[in-house]
């Protein structure tokens, strides 16, 4: 295997975290040639910088292994892809995903582009992600081992010809192993905590970061009846099932002290409508519409019946399939139960079993 590998040349994503130092440390060892990149992209000048202390590791880690180092300058990507894809969004009314778009335009839109154009045959990252190829060359994208860290929900929008060129090399591997592994090969980052936050910005409140592009207008908090019992800092800033950020004033006699979620918005007006019990007082969304599709093997049929999540993490529920129109990249599918949670913009990430297929996103 080694002596095969020694002719792949594989440029890794190295982001100073231990995911993706452990991965270019287990690629070494399958004898690869190894690259690692880092990736420079956009921060706001309002934030403490965090690049320069992750670019400081990652090239720690490349020193360590023993493998070339290189940054890539992906800020342009980043600002038009991701930050500013997602304001715009939110000015919709809408709840994009940065995860799924960062992993989209940057990690595996830029990156792989500069990377296949400089030779590499493959890139790889530390996402917690199983891969698969049958006989004939197909790939399928397999949840990670790790039911904790599987990542495949923010990675929907691969499809096959991207997959081809694509390495996971943690993806069957327990997070706790991955611990175990840095600590074997004696890296930099074995101790180093996880990162949190918004792709590449780090830990900050979505609300913050998006209250210095997004003006803040005080609106109205409104009961399922059109009472006013509350008020909010601005209906764009807030999304469908979110139970904090606003304010309840007017309680009426006999309610339970149970929390609120908000159940629709309007922007027009700047009002949030809430409840205690959405799931009773939130319209039907049992059928809803898709656009952005992705099948990533092109299996996907009228009448399946698959799995879905819609959020990372989140319960995995039925659906089927009830119309699906490739050319236009657009599907209608039947929840088997009606959501109150659904929200325009959402990623529904589609599922058989553990293999994930692709997925599209609301509207």
């Amino acid at each position: 295997m080694k002596n095969r590998n020694a002719t792949k040349t594989v440029f890794i994503g190295v982001s100073g975290g231990v995911d993706s130092s452990v991965a270019a440390a287990l690629l070494k060892d399958q004898g690869y040639n190894i690259v690692g990149v880092f990736m420079r992209t956009w921060q706001p000048n309002w934030i403490e910088c965090t690049w320069q202390s992750e670019r400081r590791d990652a090239m720690r880690v490349c020193a360590h292994l023993e493998i070339p180092f290189v940054e890539l300058d992906l800020e342009k990507e980043y600002k038009e892809g991701v930050a500013d894809y997602m304001i715009q969004e939110y000015r919709r009314g809408r709840t994009p995903n940065p995860d799924v778009m960062c992993n989209r335009e940057v990690k595996f839109g830029g990156f792989l582009k500069w990377a296949l154009s400089k030779g590499a045959d493959y890139i790889a990252t530390g996402h917690y992600v199983n891969r698969s190829v049958d006989d004939g060359g197909v790939v399928t994208m397999l949840r990670g081992n790790d039911p904790q860290k599987d990542q495949t929900y923010f990675l929907w929008t691969l499809e096959q010809d991207q997959l081809q060129h694509i390495l996971f090399p943690v993806g069957n591997i327990p997070k706790s192993r991955v611990r175990e592994r840095a600590e074997k090969y004696q890296l930099p980052t074995a101790t180093k905590k996880d990162s949190q936050g918004i792709c590449f910005i780090g830990e900050i409140d979505m609300k913050e970061f998006l209250g210095h592009y997004i003006d803040e207008k005080k609106g109205d908090v409104l009961d399922i009846l059109g009472n006013v019992i509350g008020s909010h800092k601005g209906s764009l800033l807030y999304t469908i099932s979110e139970r904090h950020g606003f304010s309840i004033n007017r309680k009426y006699k006999g309610t339970h002290d149970f929390p609120y979620y908000i159940i629709s918005k309007d922007i027009k007006n700047n009002t949030i409508t809430v409840s205690q019990n959405p799931e009773k007082d939130t319209q039907d969304t049992t059928i809803v519409n898709l656009i952005d599709l992705v099948d990533n093997k092109n299996c996907i049929k009228k009448g399946d019946i698959l799995s879905a999540q819609i959020r990372y993490r989140g319960k995995v529920k039925k659906i089927t399939i009830l119309d699906i129109n490739h050319d236009d990249k657009i599907a209608r599918v039947k929840f088997a139960k009606s959501d109150a949670t659904l929200a325009a913009g959402q990623s529904v990430v589609f599922y058989k079993d553990k293999e994930c297929l692709g997925g599209g996103v609301l509207v």
